[in-house]
């Protein structure tokens, strides 16, 4: 019995959706274990056998419920697994004794059970060849960790622990019983029912045990799985000890890792269906190494005898690297649990309930022995650092352990037809080892035939375009959200200088340009669908940040400093979201396709500057938002709504990514073949004319409203800065139409003479203290840099249309038309890399002409000199008679080179 891929989408999405519920569920302690432990007055050793005690159960069940699920189903074993796990998570608040905890505990781990059950349902509804894509994609329900590390501070500050347990009692207990009602038996199942085959014995089932392999991948698990689990448990503590942080910030900070180890887990699943999970498993296991020695590593003063006498210097890992280390730590062990489960229904698909079962349960009992023997580390040596140890110990096991088992496959293989070892050696006669499987895949994709565009090109395009511009108009909305935010600060309670709030306002732009330079070519390398999907997600990070920070006046600068660089993940999304774009329309309805996608993506910093400053004023999202802070003159504001209103939208996004976009293999290209557009003269050039428009529009838009607010402070000018980034916007979005009908050059050129004149007016009337010609100066610069924006982007596929012939003559017509939409998507995403570094020089250049001068007007002058070189540059390269784009802009020359034949 074959399943309609209607019927496996349900399967997987209900399995997701009831599995991040049970992850939730299962590390309830890490948050709620703190005020048990105070309540009780419990000992360091009682604690962390009350937090682990969920994680043994859960584990030791997961053997049974595995079995049970190959013999009864998984939509009746899941069902009543998580109702009776909310009932005991109901029944915890009854506990009135340590001993009581401990036996609510065992009935909560029952959560943990959930991962078997789900493994051995969902891989019954795809193919071998798409079940590691499936499984990872259900392992991203770890993410609920994270879910309760996000929340469960929030609860249990408002209204208790207690309330804690019954939201997630009653939410447990509801999906259960919607699981039953909605969800079907899988194919293998209903087919075993309908013939009347036995289920099989247990002897059957649990026969694979007996093979060592089986026991390699459980140690695998062990530390990929085991170790998550262990750390998302042991990092609350552990942070608040050696960091000095509060419960929330730790919280937080916990978070980062476990969703790093969580959602990366459907890439992992693509990893290993495309590359093979042996391949995958060397990944996670060298990177690990690296970072674990990293974390390992304690603090040490060192005293060398040098030639002047002893030279003393110290090694330390301070917060924020550590959470950077661990959010790289969580992202390969996410690749790995899903290489490791990518193995098992390939291997053995008659018994992936009971190797399944096996190997989950040595992967929770990791959760459950790991805290434990962190904590006796701890008690013996005396160094927090050793839990990382422990950790690199059994990574250089598993590894060792691994490869000597590859190279002995490798050997038997040697002489057979195959020619090398493919992904599973036992399976050589079906297993294609370079097969790639990749869901929604372009295999022909061909813009500039007109036939094909109008039968089927232009309604896929512009389907990718209309889910890629909200997904990039909330990126942009992160990236900006600063800009309202620190013009607030002051006023709730955050003591910090000027200096220090322009930093706030420069270091989005700043990481956002920085990162921009990497995703500028992750989408031929990962695909436009997947990075896209993965990009918006990350947008959630900094969201929830923003949030939690606000609320307290005592949150450290560098805080605010970590969250400020993490909103650069929506800067970086810009360029791959355009990269993407690019490759879907022909050449002559780019710039109106690039112009829509970056013009309403751009939008998101007029709708964040026009909504958060109303969000903030209400209590929109009721006791779950938080209390709010009091202002000096008596009024309320709820800052932390700047962050949370975005949520749900970022949710959303995320999943139309994933469900609707798609990628070209055409796309696809390495690193290597992208990076000569770094030996392209013309890359360097647009990457200037580029921060003259897109840098400024970036730079206005994050310096717009406290230059505003510090040059008119009798002028409530938060009220009208929203304008400023709309205008921009539209123009952007309106106008692609004309760089595409008259040439861009042509249109840039007039945009940078606009410019210097609208600067002029924005010079004399802050001479003048004319508000209003102030800000109408600033709406003619925001107005031409959205033309400019649209009209740069579309000479950039003109240009390298006219040049990849010369440059590379001995290519074909195709070849020709593949590399040039390869290097214009790279140069157009590489320049907007370098152009939005203007979002940290501008309000930096405002700070500091104000420090030395008292006026922004320095600042201003500098800019007006640099759109003169602007100018310079689109005539002297571009536009004048014998320019490269003169005679393709005046129609005496074609758009791209004649085919050849």
């Amino acid at each position: 019995m074959v399943a309609s891929a209607t019927e496996q989408k349900k399967a997987l999405w209900l399995s997701t959706f009831a599995f991040t519920l049970c992850f939730a569920v299962w590390t309830i302690f890490s948050i709620i274990g703190l005020a048990i432990k105070d309540q009780l007055g419990l000992s360091e050793f009682q604690y962390g056998l009350l937090i682990a005690t969920p994680i043994l159960s859960g584990s030791l069940t997961r053997l049974i419920l595995g079995v049970w699920t190959e013999r009864f189903g998984g939509r009746l074993v899941f069902s009543l697994q998580m109702i009776l796990t909310g009932l005991a998570t109901w029944v915890l608040t009854w506990a009135d004794s340590y001993p009581t905890f401990l036996l609510a505990a065992l009935g909560i781990g029952l959560a943990g059970g959930s991962f078997i059950i789900g493994v051995a349902y969902v891989s019954k509804w795809f193919p071998a060849s798409r079940q590691g894509t499936a499984l990872g994609f259900f392992g991203m329900g770890n993410v609920g960790a994270a879910v309760t590390k996000f929340l469960a501070p929030f609860v249990m500050v408002a209204w208790g622990w207690e309330a804690v347990a019954h939201i997630w009692a009653a939410a447990m207990i509801i999906m259960g019983v919607a699981f039953f009602l909605i969800a079907r038996d899988d194919p293998d199942f209903i087919a075993r029912k309908q013939q009347g085959i036995k289920s099989p014995t247990l002897a059957e089932q649990f026969a694979p045990l007996k093979k060592l392999q089986v026991w390699r991948f459980a140690l695998y698990y062990f530390f990929v799985f085991g170790g998550f689990v262990a750390l998302a448990l042991w990092l609350p503590h552990y942070l608040t000890e050696v960091y000095g942080v509060d419960l929330r910030v730790a919280g937080l900070c916990a978070a980062a890792f476990s969703l790093s180890a969580s959602v990366f887990r459907a890439y992992g699943g693509m990893l290993s269906d495309r590359f093979g999970a042996r391949s995958v498993m060397y990944w996670v296991f060298g990177f690990s190494a690296i970072l674990l020695f990293m974390l390992a590593y304690p603090p040490t003063d060192y005293v060398i005898q040098g030639k002047n006498g002893p030279i003393a210097f110290s090694t330390d890992m301070d917060l924020v690297p550590f959470v950077a280390t661990l959010f790289a730590l969580g992202f390969f062990m996410s690749l790995g649990k899903a290489a490791v489960f990518k193995h098992i229904p390939v291997y053995y698909p008659n018994h992936v309930g009971a190797v399944g079962g096996l190997v989950g349960m040595i992967g929770g009992l990791g959760g459950f022995i790991l805290p434990i023997v962190f904590g006796l580390l701890l008690d013996l040596t005396g160094i927090y650092t050793s839990c990382f140890a422990l950790l690199l110990l059994v990574v250089i096991v598993s590894a060792a352990w691994m490869h000597m088992s590859i190279r002995r496959m490798e050997q038997q293989a040697q002489g057979t037809a195959l020619g090398r070892l493919p992904s599973f050696p036992e399976l050589a006669e079906v297993h294609d080892p370079d097969q790639t499987v990749m869901p929604r895949l372009l295999d022909d994709w061909h813009p500039e035939d007109p036939t094909f565009w109008a039968e089927k090109g232009r309604k896929v395009a512009r389907r990718n375009l209309w889910i890629s511009i909200p997904a990039l108009l909330l990126a942009f909305a992160i990236w900006m959200v600063w800009s309202v935010v620190i013009a607030r600060l002051p006023s709730i309670g955050f003591n910090f200088s000027q200096d220090q709030l322009f930093w706030l306002a420069a270091l989005p732009a700043l990481s956002g340009a920085t990162l921009r330079i990497f995703y500028s070519f992750m989408v031929p390398i990962f695909g436009g669908r997947l990075w896209t999907t993965l990009s918006t997600a990350s947008l959630l990070i900094p969201a929830m940040g923003i949030g939690y920070a606000v609320q307290n006046p005592q949150t450290p600068y560098i805080i605010f400093v970590v969250l400020a660089l993490l909103c650069g993940l929506g800067g970086g999304n810009f360029a791959s979201s355009m990269a993407n774009i690019s490759f879907f329309f022909p050449k002559a309805e780019k710039g109106n396709a690039l112009a829509l996608n970056a013009g309403l993506g751009n939008l998101g910093v007029s709708v964040m500057q026009f909504l958060v400053p109303m969000v903030i004023t209400a209590g929109v999202f009721g006791a779950l938002g938080g209390a709010p802070q009091e202002l000096t003159d008596g009024g309320k504001l709820w800052m932390q709504n700047a962050g949370f209103v975005w949520v749900p939208f970022i949710v959303m996004a995320t999943i139309a990514a994933w469900l609707g976009m798609n990628d070209i293999a055409d796309a696809k290209s390495s690193f290597r073949e992208q990076a000569v557009i770094f030996t392209r003269k013309h890359n360097w050039l647009m990457c200037v004319l580029y921060v003259g428009t897109f840098g400024s529009f970036i730079g206005f838009s994050a310096g717009f409203p406290l230059l505003s607010k510090l040059s008119f402070p009798e002028v409530n000018a938060l009220q009208f800065v929203f304008l400023g980034p709309l205008v921009g916007a539209l123009s952007r979005a309106g106008t692609g139409w004309l760089s595409d009908r008259v040439g861009g050059g042509r249109v840039t050129f007039w945009v940078f003479i606009g410019m210097i004149l609208s600067v002029l007016v924005v010079i004399f009337s802050l001479k003048g203290l004319s508000f209003w010609g102030f800000f109408a100066g600033f709406m003619l610069l925001f107005f031409f840099t959205g033309v400019g924006n649209a009209s740069t982007n579309q000479m950039i596929p003109v240009i390298m249309g006219k040049e990849i012939p010369r440059l590379e003559p001995g290519l074909d017509a195709d070849e020709r038309r593949r590399q040039s939409d390869r290097e214009s998507a790279a140069i157009i995403a590489f320049t907007s890399a370098i152009g939005a570094y203007g979002g940290f020089f501008i309000p930096k250049a405002y700070g500091s002409s104000i420090s030395m001068t008292g006026s922004a007007v320095g600042a201003l002058w500098a800019f007006m000199g640099f759109y003169v070189l602007c100018l310079i540059v689109t005539w002297v390269f571009y536009t004048r008679p014998g320019g490269l784009l003169h005679d393709i802009e005046r129609g005496r020359a074609p758009l791209s080179a004649p085919k050849t034949a």
